[in-house]
């Protein structure tokens, strides 16, 4: 293909990648990134006018204004009118007053949350400076729907995507290393995702489906598998978007890094969906003032900033109790951490205790991630409640997997947590991998398929599992 017309490409397939799933919905993406490139424009325009400062920066702001409301109005009104009308509703009949009409029949757009994000953070780049206002609409196109990407992130930055956009012309179409490294990330995806996470969703589903029929050591277990279910699915859905951008040339952040090896909250979101993250701490945290204006205001910012995290996950008050318990968690380890510098406390630790530390931060997650998965808050109350309501211990079948598959769902957990181990040790299985004679390489390459193709959880007798974060 002609190198000029490479992103040209790129952008139709990535418009009939999103088009398949609900055609008109592309017009609604293309709209987000028309008003955004067109806002990135008057930014640079500014700039370039040679305005006294401070004129240029409240009209700046005013740009920014402008742009940020009309897109999170629309995100309000696809993602969060229901929930405002039945809350409404709620409110006006304890009040015995009329109720507003029902919710509306709307379908959420996929993905609508993340590339609304990605095209506010390109904008807020511009007007700190910190990346030029791309003056190529369909260049720009492509980076706010570039396909692996879009569903479920990363969150991709201007200042990463876009220059690999512009060096599309520049790309050796065939790189062997490149392709093979991006297929490994493929594999081990589907390995994530069918695998581990999908078998996970079926024990998952059975016991909180039917909570008030088991006891501790089921409830338990389930709350551990989900934390694995969750990771494996999103961790799954980024290395998949990773290797399949990467053997076209478009490097995506790493979205993990070992979140469950974590000694502490703090350390976990520097782990975790970490595109989330950054984008919160940039575009939020900062403007609100950080840890800039005193411990108080610090604390109120981390609230605000996890609110809005579990407001994003989804319209529904389990999400906003999961974020505000991860606010609460991280000012409670923020002033723990103050009281051991003031002690003047060693920061070196015996390996027990750093192990304590793992596991205490892996159980609170764990445990946050109960109001995540709920449907209502009463049900998360309940499965909470029934851990500890004596109930007659199940055999492990009776939780929606035979021995077979709980020992197909062992040896892959063990294989992840090893996996996650050893880079958090510094070795990269991969680089070792390459490093290997051909005949070895491809016996590791078959029996990875062997496994997905056998193990993964697919067919008939299961119902369609999408990527959990594709509804956000």
């Amino acid at each position: 293909m002609p190198k000029r017309i490479r992103y040209i490409w790129l952008l139709i397939a990535s418009y009939c990648f999103y088009m398949f799933w609900n055609a008109k919905y592309g017009l609604l993406l293309l709209f987000v990134t028309a008003i955004t490139w067109f806002c990135g424009i008057l930014l640079d325009a500014i700039d370039q006018k040679g305005w006294d400062e401070d004129k240029g920066i409240r009209w700046k702001k005013w740009c920014i204004a402008g742009v940020f409301t009309a897109n999170l109005s629309l995100l309000l009104f696809f993602k969060y009118i229901n929930f405002l009308i039945d809350n409404i509703n709620f409110v006006l009949d304890k009040a015995h007053l009329r109720v507003l009409s029902p919710g509306l029949n709307i379908v959420l757009p996929v993905g609508i949350s993340f590339y609304i994000f990605q095209a506010l953070g390109y904008t807020m780049d511009v007007y700190r400076r910190n990346v030029s206002a791309e003056k190529n609409f369909l260049k720009y196109a492509l980076f706010v729907a570039f396909f692996p990407q879009m569903l479920s992130g990363p969150i991709g930055r201007s200042t990463s995507i876009l220059g690999q956009i512009r060096r599309l012309e520049e790309l050796e179409i065939w790189n062997y290393e490149r392709i093979t490294r991006g297929v490994h990330l493929i594999l081990w995806g589907f390995f994530q995702k069918l695998v581990i996470a999908d078998r996970i969703a079926i024990v998952v589903n059975q016991v909180y489906g039917s909570y008030q029929e088991y006891g501790f050591v089921e409830l338990f277990t389930a709350m551990v598998l989900f934390a694995f279910q969750i990771y494996s699915d999103l961790g799954g859905y980024s290395n998949i978007a990773r290797g399949v951008a990467q053997i076209m040339g478009i490097e995506l952040i790493d979205n993990f890094h070992q979140p469950y090896l974590a000694k502490n909250i703090k350390s976990f979101w520097r782990r975790w969906h970490i595109s989330l993250t950054s984008w919160l701490t940039d575009y939020l945290y900062i403007p609100l003032g950080g840890n800039r204006k005193g411990k108080i205001r610090q604390y109120f910012n981390i609230m605000v900033v996890f609110l809005c995290s579990g407001l994003w996950h989804g319209a529904s008050w389990t999400y906003v109790i999961w974020g505000a318990i991860h606010g609460i968690f991280q000012v409670a380890g923020n002033w723990k951490a103050q009281i051991s510098r003031n002690r003047g406390e060693s920061a070196k630790e015996h390996w027990i205790l750093g192990m304590w530390k793992i596991g205490f931060t892996f159980v609170l997650v764990s445990f946050a991630w109960i109001f995540f998965r709920a449907d209502t808050i009463s049900q998360a109350w309940g499965i909470i409640g029934q851990m500890f309501r004596h109930r007659r211990l199940h055999s492990f079948t009776d939780m929606g997997l035979d021995y077979v598959n709980w020992l197909v769902l062992i040896f892959a957990l063990i294989l992840l947590i090893l996996v996650d181990c050893l880079h958090e040790s510094g070795k990269k299985i991969r680089e070792s991998l390459y490093k290997k004679n051909a005949g070895i390489r491809l016996c590791v390459y078959v029996f990875g398929l062997w496994a997905v193709i056998m193990f993964g959880v697919y067919g008939l007798q299961y119902d369609v599992s999408n990527f959990i974060y594709s509804q956000f």
